[in-house]
Parts: C-alpha cells; structure tokens; sequence
C-alpha cells in the first residue's frame, strides 16, 4: 500500500481531518519520509468509527466500542488490508449474524433467499419478483444503469408496489425523512451489490486500528494534533517563496498558533472545508459547496441480559411510530463476556443537524426511547438498564440525489497545493471505511507526482 514514487522535495503537508481518510493519508505520506502534520478537533482519532471503553474494569480498559455500530464486508479489501499492515488481522472476527425486520410487531428476517421466500407478509409472486430484483442488483457490475432515477420510483416499479411498500420504503423514510424520495437509486444498487452476509469486527474496536496507525505516523517522524480545531488554511506567497500555506490552529487548552505548510490535504466534509480553506474560486464554490448530509445519533445501553429474540443482530425498524431506525445488539455478533457481561445494544438515528435530538440530554432521550424499546420487545424492563451513552455527529450521512455525482470536487484542489480528499468522492458509496482507506490510497499516489507549484 505504501507509494514508492520519486518526489522532487520533502514537500511538508498538512492534513486536515483525523478520521480513516485523513489517517491513511498521513500514514502513506509518512511511509514515504515526507513531512506530514494531521490536525483533528476532536480528542481521539478515528472519526465516526473512534471508541469508547464501556468496561473500563477490565484489564487494560478492556476493549472499545465503536461510537457508532460498524462492522466490514467481504469486499471491503482496503482496509482489510490496512488492517493486516497494522497487524491486526488476527483480531477480525468473521460471522453472519442475523439481520431482522420489525413489521407489524413481528420479527422477520427476509434478508436472505430462503428467508425472504419465508416472508408470509409477501404473496408469492412478489417475493419471487423481489428476489429477481435484488440478484439483478448483486450481478450488475456498475451503478450506470440507475443513473437518473430515483431509489423510490425504480424500486417501486420494479418489485411492486406491495414489496416496495413494506421492506425497502419504510427503511427509505425512516433514514431520510422528507428526503426520501430524493435518494439515487445509483446509491441502492451499491448498498446491494458491495456488501456480504459475512461480517467481520475487530474484537478491539476500530479505535485499536486508528491508534495503531497514530503510533506509526509517530514513529515515522510525522506529527499528530488531536484535540486541535484548524480555524483557517489561507495561500501565502509564491510558489517559489517556499512554504505556502498558512494553516490557523488551536487546541482545547485555548493555546492558538499559525504553522506553515506546502500543501493542503483536507479530508473534511466539503461544505467544512469550504469555509475553512479561503480563497476558493467563486465558481468552485458554487458548484461544489453543495448538497446536504444528516447528522448519526446513537443511544448505547449496557443491559444485564440479551435483549432481541432469535439472536438477532440487526433490527430494522419497519413499523410507524418509534423514534429510532434501528435496533442493534452488537453482543449477538460479539459475546458479552468480551465486555464484563455486559449486553450492548445501540438505537440508531439519523437526522438533519438541526433536528431537536442533537440537542437533548440523555435522560431525556432515555425516557423516549427506553418504553418504545419495549413495544419492540415486549418484557423489556428498564432495569435491565446497567449503563447508557449517547453520541452524536454531523455530516455523518450524505444525501446522495440525482445530482450528486455532477457536484463531486475533483481530488486536485482550485488553488495551488491544495487537495481535496471526502466521503463526497466516493459515490456511489456515501461513506464507509473501506472507501475512505481506498481513496486516500488513490490521492496519495496522487500526491506523490505532484510537482511543487502545479496549478489546479
């Protein structure tokens, strides 16, 4: 994965963002003994995958858990193979655990071939036309037969009104709210087609990967900033004047500070960076400062005992009336005893960030979600509740439309030595570790034939 290209100098860039892709950016460049500094506003690294300890009695600390439920695919090679760089690969756990439907109070699982053939819900002929539908998806090779149409119009015209109306609708709604019927059927076709029953997690949590990768940045002579905001990155000087970014910064303890740089790698969402970086081009600005994206909310609960019946792993909500997506037990994948005996289960939602859930305290949300969770399981008591957090985070879902692939920024950045790495690039995926880890592999080869003072 490493990039043994020539550079023409030690070019000293600054990454911007400390998530997946901003963290395999540094390490690529750090690989190559070029001079690199990462900056990350928050105090760990990782992004949406970073962690907490939820049984910090354990030796150790005991393992994390991802913020935000996580898992890989089959197909996710990129970072499969940072992973096996980082030499963590003998800690992925590897499994297919059930994934289920909530419809009309009922557990389903019809995720499956055999399983969606068993979804009585369905007459016969619509679970075959479902099934034929979604082996089309699997089979076809790329997202250009869907381009121009909408998830809801297509699925709806091609698997019925009936099985659209209660698998794949309701799940459509409940992440995107009123923009549902907004939503490329180009980014369902890649919910379809690149993922696997298997799953695989690294026993540690993610966060055990970002530190990991953190430590070798180090280690290799690059510099880490967490807990440090970049207030702005503003082109200073000529080309030929030597560094020619100036990069603002401060960090939590109030100290501020200006450092100079020769690029500029922002791997911040593209309406952050825009207001960050000054001096983009008017038309740049225009075309790509664009678009929305809604913010990921996660209840964690710490229970005394298993929650979801059949071992369900994955619960879609289906059914009206609940105030969160989804239910998933993320120790019926890995077992409690990995967490103190702790069962944790995570309420996931996705909202617009202004959406008044942001901005409530926990117990609030608590005395919300915990009586709607025991509609779901019927004999859920809350003092099954050992220990409970709540996280939330921007940006952490795109609305990918019709549009959006006419809206994506290209990776070289309108000003010189600026360049441009975000989940917006990576459509028709929206976002995903894989696809983070994939594209700062791609920019970092990218970088490494970039001659000092090439305009954009």
């Amino acid at each position: 994965q490493t990039c043994a290209l020539p550079i023409s100098r030690r070019t000293h860039t600054a990454v911007l963002g400390g998530g997946a892709l901003g963290l395999t950016l540094a390490l690529r460049l750090a690989q190559r003994g070029e001079p690199v500094t990462l900056f990350e506003r928050e105090h760990e690294p990782g992004g949406l995958a970073a962690g907490f300890r939820p049984a910090p009695e354990l030796p150790g600390g005991g393992p994390y858990l991802d913020r935000f439920y996580h898992h890989l695919f089959r197909s996710d090679t990129a970072i499969l193979a940072l992973i096996e760089e980082m030499g963590l690969s003998p800690q992925v756990r590897w499994d297919s655990p059930k994934n289920m439907v909530l419809w009309q109070g009922k557990f389903w699982q019809p995720y499956s071939a055999a399983g969606l053939l068993r979804f009585p819900p369905l007459p016969l002929m619509d679970r075959v036309r479902m099934g034929a539908v979604l082996a089309f998806l699997k089979a076809c090779p790329n997202e250009r037969p869907f381009e121009g149409h909408t998830a809801a119009q297509w699925l709806r015209r091609a698997m019925g009104a009936r099985g659209f109306g209660i698998l794949w609708e309701p799940l459509l709604r409940a992440k995107f709210g009123a923009r549902a019927d907004d939503i490329a059927m180009s980014w369902f076709w890649s919910r379809i087609h690149c993922r696997s029953f298997s799953l695989g997690y690294l026993d540690p949590g993610h966060q055990a990967l970002y530190d990991r990768m953190v430590a070798e940045i180090t280690r290799l002579g690059g510099t880490v900033r967490l807990g440090t905001a970049v207030d702005e990155a503003r082109l200073v000087g000529e080309a030929s004047a030597g560094s020619r970014w100036s990069v603002a910064w401060r960090d939590g303890t109030g100290v501020t500070g200006t450092s100079r740089f020769d690029r500029v790698a922002s791997t911040l969402p593209v309406r952050v960076g825009a207001r960050i970086i000054k001096g983009l081009p008017s038309e740049w600005v225009a075309r790509h400062d664009w678009g929305d994206a809604f913010g990921a909310h996660c209840l964690v609960l710490a229970l005394d005992k298993p929650l979801l019946p059949h071992g369900a792993y994955w619960l879609n909500v289906n059914d009206p009336g609940y105030p969160f997506l989804v239910v998933v037990e993320h120790t019926n994948y890995a077992p409690a005893t990995m967490y103190g005996g702790r069962h944790l289960v995570y309420l996931g939602n996705y909202h617009p960030m202004d959406h008044p859930l942001f901005g409530r305290d926990i117990d609030s949300v608590k005395a919300e979600f915990l009586p709607a969770l025991a509609r779901v399981v019927p004999g859920f008591d809350t003092s099954w509740v050992r220990e409970s957090w709540m996280f939330g985070a921007p940006y952490a879902q795109p609305i990918v439309t019709r549009e959006y692939a006419a809206r994506i920024p290209p990776r070289r950045g309108p000003l010189p030595g600026l360049w441009i790495g975000s989940m917006f690039q990576v459509y028709p995926q929206d976002r995903g570790q894989n696809y983070s880890v994939a594209l700062a592999n791609r920019l970092a080869i990218e970088m490494a034939t970039d001659a000092p003072g090439r305009q954009a």
